[in-house]
């Protein structure tokens, strides 16, 4: 850094470990155009804090999932002209907490002692796999991160019913798809009603960000407060019909049609969303198994017919 300037000065290799950046990212975000030329000094380059500053706010865009074409689009409209308070305030609002719980830790002695008391590293490897738990690195003790403690706990109380772990998992699974389903359903609708109108521009104008980010914020509670309803009036309706049936000396037999939970192996599960996504799972599982029935049913046909025409033949 020159201590002639009023105003910090930086080689590429200052920038990269201010940053964080190594140096040939820095290099391949201006070939892109999102990082601008640095002044030049001779044989020197020289960068400053502005430079510094895109680079901070590129990273942050690219943690919150932003692809780099997009946060170009937002570059380009900031040195425009066109100021980005709106849509930084809409990505920091889509990005923050959609629930009031906190994370908590918990060592892996704790976490043993809630599930049994037995050392279960396959229980764990999915738990970590399904975002339940977060391992903590460089710890002297195993510990981990729960984003949702009550996700956990609904867990612990079902392992003392006596549901097993596989079963917790795979349902968890299943629901995940189902709620993930019904999130982007919502967001399909409101971007459509709603959103529409404020992110007709790409990327919006500023203006129109910050209303959108304000729809955000009064539009949050909305899905949780759909779902706990339409939740609680489904749980009675078939919690009803089910305690009916056993409780009624005459109820009929359990129809065989009926769809019930199966316990898929993880990595099934794994291989299927990479084909077809979460919300696809049940469907594609339904028919590849409904396939295979079907071609055993002909493999049974077809060898029953031979079996019969040489029967036939013989004298």
């Amino acid at each position: 850094m020159s201590e002639q300037s009023a105003q910090p000065e930086y080689r590429i290799e200052d920038l990269a470990r201010l940053s964080g950046a190594t140096v040939r990212t820095i290099r391949a975000y201006q070939d892109r155009g999102l990082l601008p030329r640095p002044e030049r000094r001779g044989r020197a380059n020289v960068y400053g804090d502005a430079h510094l500053a895109r680079l901070r706010r590129i990273a942050d865009l690219l943690d919150r999932g932003y692809t780099l074409a997009s946060i170009k689009e937002l570059m380009e409209a900031w040195d425009t002209g066109r100021g980005l308070g709106g849509v930084l305030g809409l990505v920091a609002e889509v990005h923050g907490p959609w629930t009031d719980e906190e994370a908590a830790r918990i060592s892996r002695a704790e976490l043993d002692a809630r599930f049994g008391g037995t050392p279960d590293e396959e229980a764990i490897r999915e738990a970590v796999e399904l975002g339940v738990l977060e391992r903590i690195p460089d710890r002297e003790t195993e510990e981990y991160l729960v984003p949702s403690p009550q996700e956990l706990a609904v867990a612990a109380e079902l392992y003392a019913a006596g549901v097993p772990l596989p079963a917790i998992t795979g349902h968890l699974r299943e629901l995940r798809g189902q709620v993930e389903h019904i999130a982007s359903r919502f967001l399909e609708f409101t971007t459509e009603y709603v959103f529409a109108r404020y992110l007709g521009h790409r990327p919006p104008t500023d203006a129109d960000a910050a209303d959108a980010a304000a729809m955000v914020r009064r539009l949050r509670p909305l899905a949780q407060q759909t779902v706990d309803a339409e939740l609680a009036r489904a749980m009675r309706l078939f919690a009803t019909r089910h305690l009916q049936v056993h409780l009624s000396p005459d109820a009929p037999p359990a129809q065989d049609d009926e769809p019930r939970p199966v316990a898929l192996p993880a990595g099934t599960v794994r291989s299927v969303q990479g084909l077809v996504g979460a919300e696809g799972v049940a469907a594609f599982v339904t028919a590849a198994t409904e396939r295979e029935v079907h071609k055993r049913t002909l493999d049974a046909l077809s060898s029953s017919h031979l079996i019969e025409g040489k029967v036939d033949q013989l004298p």
